[in-house]
């Protein structure tokens, strides 16, 4: 596969750059169907030879299978890359899948369940935990993983937060980053709210925030975007596809997509059959428009998905199009696009 010129981007005030396109890793792990380990070796291979330089994984994706696999890939090849990993689950291991009492979306994962523990030493045993499944000696971004009311409920969130902001698992981020363990520290999560919390909590880096700024929607633009901007930290947009909605799948937010959004993919897709343009490079381009956003990860699952994203990538959408999309009012008001225009 060869290689992309990709510029980069700051993260925050770190001195931290990340080129503008990486890789998540949550397909290797086989979320909702199973992606075999050398096909997930191979798609984070790929994506080092294409030029991307920015990686993400996780202890819950396949219960430490996609740190293990992300490891193998970049074990021996860590000049100038960038890695994140999370915080907030501990692995304990079990004996068989039935011990685990929840549903899961991993096909083939490894033999752990997940305990949540946001504490001082939930946040430390998950980051040594992590280097080991790695095999590497360091990661540079931290995040805080899938805290919130979406994830864990009103109640129960609150035991949580109180974890994080009040039994040290806060500190523990901000001590791992001033002892140089990692460069920088932030949230990924799937819903902004949580992450203007974060911010009365104390300062951060960066982001992950999946699916809530993209071609489909912009429901973060205010307050959560313009807050990044006024106190210095970035974004990386995760799932620029709203979890396939943008592909044709019919899915979003991981589950089967509503009517009106099902409506709004269709307007999207006739306007970028209009310009000749794919839907797929519409929303990959799209999100860099905003200045906050440092990055854009997908998460194809083999060499051959990366690659039709990288098509994606280097397609020139017209100028055209984004005016089309702001008078069609397909973009929320206020929301910068790639031609410089605003809606």
């Amino acid at each position: 596969m060869s290689a992309t010129s990709f510029n980069t981007r700051p993260v925050g005030r770190t001195g931290l750059e990340l080129t503008e396109l990486g890789l998540g890793g949550a397909t290797l792990a086989g979320i909702f169907q199973e992606t075999p380990d050398d096909q997930a070796r191979a798609t984070v291979s790929a994506a080092l030879d294409a030029g991307i330089r920015y990686f993400d994984t996780a202890p819950q994706y396949g219960y430490g299978r996609s740190e293990h696999l992300m490891g193998d890939g970049l074990r021996f090849r860590t000049e100038g890359i960038r890695l994140s990993t999370k915080v907030g689950r501990i692995l304990r291991p079990i004996q068989s899948d039935a011990e685990r009492d929840y549903p899961h979306a991993w096909v083939k994962p490894f033999p752990f369940e997940q305990v949540y523990d946001y504490t001082y030493w939930g946040v430390m045993r998950s980051y040594e935990a992590s280097l080991a499944r790695l095999g590497l000696s360091k990661v540079d971004i931290l995040y805080v993983h899938d805290i919130g009311v979406a994830t864990h409920g009103a109640e129960q969130n609150a035991i949580y937060w109180k974890q994080l902001a009040e039994e040290g698992g806060y500190k523990a981020l901000t001590e791992l980053k001033a002892s140089g363990k990692v460069s920088a520290i932030g949230l990924g999560v799937n819903e902004w709210e949580v992450l203007m919390d974060a911010f009365a909590l104390g300062d951060w880096d960066v982001f992950l925030l999946a699916g809530r700024y993209t071609l489909l929607e912009q429901t973060s633009l205010e307050p959560f975007l313009s807050t990044c901007l006024a106190r210095g930290a970035s974004v990386v947009c995760g799932g620029p596809f709203n979890g396939g909605a943008l592909m044709g799948t019919g899915t979003w937010n991981y589950a089967k997509a509503p009517e009106h959004i099902i409506k709004r993919v269709a307007d999207l897709e006739a306007l970028c059959k209009e310009f000749g343009v794919p839907l797929g490079a519409a929303a990959l381009q799209f999100p860099l428009a905003h200045k906050a956003i440092c990055n854009v990860l997908p998460g194809p699952r083999s060499p051959a998905e990366l690659g039709g994203i990288l098509d994606w990538w280097n397609v020139k959408v017209p100028d055209a199009l984004w005016d089309a999309l702001a008078d069609r009012k397909l973009a929320a008001p206020g929301t910068p696009l790639p031609n410089g225009r605003v809606a």
